[in-house]
């Protein structure tokens, strides 16, 4: 098969992408509920004022 090594770092290509992408919103993710929990104590803050 010649073409096996060109196979096979488009598949590593793929799936490392992919990989990498899932971490992206992984990171996101984390941020996100960062944000979320500030503005839940801020509004919790007001509230008891």
């Amino acid at each position: 098969m010649e073409n096996g090594y060109y196979l096979l770092a488009a598949f590593t290509a793929v799936w490392a992408g992919v990989f990498a992408y899932l971490l992206f919103l992984s990171g996101r993710q984390v941020r996100l509920h960062q944000k979320i929990n500030a503005i839940k104590q801020v509004l919790k803050e007001k509230e008891s004022k």
